[in-house]
């Protein structure tokens, strides 16, 4: 059967994307470093912010480790949580 909610309806902005990059001066992009756990993604997303930072670029941080603090903290490691874990994130 099809749950899925009848009763909401799509709100778009008014601003676009030249909206706020016009704002901060800059192009909007994500980075998505993967790779083995212990590689180092974090250290290397912490420098690159802090270098992005002192060049007067605005960034954020978002950790895997940090969401399965919140978002995911009901998954382990397994292939169907990994799976899941990227799908909420996502």
């Amino acid at each position: 059967s099809n749950n899925m909610a009848t009763n909401i309806t799509w709100h778009s902005s008014h601003l676009t994307r030249a909206d706020r990059e016009g704002l901060l001066n800059q192009r909007g992009v994500t980075l998505w470093f993967t790779g083995l756990s212990g590689a180092g993604k974090s250290t290397l997303c912490c420098a690159l912010e802090n270098e992005l930072f002192a060049n007067k670029k605005s960034t954020y941080i978002l950790d895997g480790d940090n969401i399965r603090h919140g978002l995911c903290s009901d998954l382990g490691f397994g292939p169907g949580d990994r799976q899941e874990n990227i799908r909420r994130i996502g």
